[in-house]
């Protein structure tokens, strides 16, 4: 296929092909659709055409089986899969990024929504309007507190979880529990009971998948001056490959059926699905069981953290996508923009039926690989969901199970980052502290893995800000360079090491070199006075060098008994390495003028 053409990006921006100024900026921010429709042409309507059918011929089989992982009925995952094309249309700021159902999301909504279609529902409303929120607030910066070994974390683990859960019905297995360690138990303990028809197909399944990719990943780019047949194999064996999910679900359901008409079944079977359009209806905000009615308030009280996990995650994901192709074809995002269109899809689907969606890494990279020009490819993907949901239900019917669950294995292989262990050996050891401790917890429980790694991670940087790395070079003159901004839990850490260096060769004088301190807080300067009152009793010189001007100006207003500051340090040691007696090297006029001194102090 003909590579992606540079379409879509922030209006104005070198390259982006859009027309900048045909609406206001503030209202391009908000629709970004304005940037690009005006210059919407035949080229980019047949590569998005292209690529909305190939992420479609993906979507389909995908959002199926990530409804089992949901632990809900298979329609659902289809309910899910169309909102996110039609509102990201509109509000998008990535001509790659897909929303819809993911591994990740429909294993949190597994984990929180206990299988009931309602609370998933109500669960995609509420995680649609913090997300709508965080974007009108501009919060999108939280984000950056979560680090990447905590992500990686979870997602290694997800993928665990995700991928062994799948096993029961890649082997045919009854009555397993979802909880990942009695899974794991129930799991070792019924191998005998493996239906070896469904183990077959499924493993089969999984080798064409596998060989398809493969095949996928090795094709040689189209180049003009190939010959029209090779150019028509490389495009056939181009969308097979691509659409390998569709063609080996649709070969397991031929296989299926054909066994069913010869009266005998040797799979389990996706079974019936609700056929035609979701309803629209608003969310339910209470739900009646045989034990009576659960109000929103209770329900809300049941899903608990589920309701800060899941928009959080969802939010990282997203924006975790889209800023990876962004980067790669070469164009910005605005991730608070992102914030509002993947918090509307939720909303809004949420009135059709559909559980918290995402970002989803692999149909992106379908969509990116394919040549999608702008997002006008999600809405030929939204119609081919809607067309299924339409007249296909009924071949579901035939779909098994196995091949589902190979489906889902394959697509959750790539989560799992097993270099990420070695990377982080080599590059920072301490990092893989917060990596371990959520990838083990979140195998307990999501949530307590997600905070967890996340307050280790938060423990190493107060370290850090507490206990910064200080350069210490002696000699005559004694030297101290702290290595960043020094804040109140530093303060009593620089004191500490400014006199255990004067107790273990003790000069006349020294220099702080403040080249790298770019803020100090009112304790610091506080200890700062101390220290030269301390150094002043003991007949200490102390000179501060490189102070930028917010410090200085900090300092200066404190008006600190006997702070002296340099501009260099040859200046600084040129003073204080004057003999007793000697007129004093004059600090202000050499360093500071005057007038500049009064400036920073008002």
């Amino acid at each position: 296929m003909p590579p992606p053409v540079k379409a879509l990006g922030k209006a104005g921006s070198p390259g982006c092909g859009m027309a900048g100024c045909c609406a206001p900026a503030a209202l391009q921010r908000r629709l970004p659709i304005l940037a690009w429709l005006p210059d919407y042409s035949l080229q980019w309507l047949k590569m998005d055409f292209i690529a909305g059918l190939s992420v479609g011929l993906t979507v389909v089989p995908q959002a199926l089986a990530y409804a089992e992982v949901a632990g809900l009925p298979p329609q659902y995952g289809l309910y899910s899969a169309f909102m996110g094309c039609f509102v990201y249309f509109f509000l998008g700021t990535s001509r790659d990024v897909t929303l819809g159902p993911t591994a990740i999301m429909s294993l949190l909504v597994s984990f929180y929504t206990f299988h009931e279609p309602a609370y998933a529902v109500l669960l995609a409303f509420l995680s649609g309007c913090i997300q709508l929120a965080m974007g009108f607030l501009r919060l999108g910066f939280l984000l950056d507190f979560v680090s990447c070994p905590v992500i990686k974390g979870f997602t290694s683990a997800a993928a665990i979880t995700i991928g062994f859960g799948q096993i029961k019905n890649l082997l045919g297995l009854q009555d397993i529990p979802r909880q990942f360690f009695l899974q794991v138990y129930y799991t070792f303990l019924s191998i005998g009971e493996t239906r070896v028809g469904d183990a077959i197909l499924g493993l089969v399944c999984m080798v064409l998948l596998l060989v398809l990719k493969l095949m996928r990943d090795h094709v040689p780019p189209v180049h003009p001056e190939m010959p029209p047949g090779v150019r028509l194999s490389h495009g056939l064996v181009w969308i097979a490959t691509t659409a390998r999910n569709a063609l080996v679900v649709s070969f397991a359901a031929l296989v299926a059926y054909s066994f069913e008409v010869t009266g005998y079944q040797p799979f389990v079977l996706t079974g019936e699905t609700a056929e035609g359009l979701p309803p629209v209806r608003i969310p339910p905000f209470s739900v009646t069981t045989t034990n009576g009615t659960v109000s929103f308030t209770e329900m809300v009280q049941d899903m608990g953290a589920g309701l800060a996990v899941v928009p959080l995650m969802g939010l990282l994901e997203s924006i975790a996508v889209a800023k990876a192709f962004a980067s790669q074809n070469n164009y910005r995002i605005d991730a608070n923009q992102e914030l509002l269109a993947l918090g509307l899809t939720n909303v809004l689907g949420s009135l059709v039926s559909s559980y918290p969606v995402t970002g989803s890494f692999g149909r992106t990279a379908v969509n990116a690989q394919s040549g999608v020009c702008t997002p006008a490819g999600g809405l030929v993907t939204g119609v081919l969901v809607l067309l299924s949901l339409d007249y296909l239900t009924s071949l579901f019917y035939y779909i098994p199970k196995s091949a589902l669950a190979a489906v889902i294995i394959m697509a959750v292989v790539p989560l799992f980052d097993a270099k990420i262990f070695r990377t982080l050996w080599r590059v920072k050891r301490l990092d893989l502290l917060p990596l371990g401790v959520t990838f083990l917890l979140c195998f307990w429980e999501v949530q307590y893995g997600i905070l967890a790694g996340t307050l280790v991670s938060a423990l190493i940087l107060l370290h850090s800000v507490a206990r910064p790395t200080t350069q210490v070079t002696e000699g005559p003159i004694l030297i101290l360079q702290p290595a960043s901004g020094l804040h109140f839990p530093a303060a009593e850490t620089l004191r500490e090491a400014l006199s255990r260096a004067l107790e273990a060769s003790p000069p006349r004088c020294a220099v702080l070199d403040c080249t790298h301190v770019c803020s100090v807080d009112y304790t610091v300067v506080l200890g700062l006075g101390e220290l030269l009152e301390d150094f002043c009793k003991q007949g200490v010189g102390l000179a501060f060098v490189g102070l930028q001007v917010p410090v200085l100006r900090v300092l200066l207003s404190a008006d600190l008994k006997g702070f002296q500051h340099f501009s260099s340090l040859e200046e600084a040691e040129k003073y204080l390495r004057q003999e007793p007696g000697t007129q004093p090297y004059n600090v202000t006029d050499d360093s500071v003028p005057e007038h500049k001194i009064a400036l920073l102090k008002a």
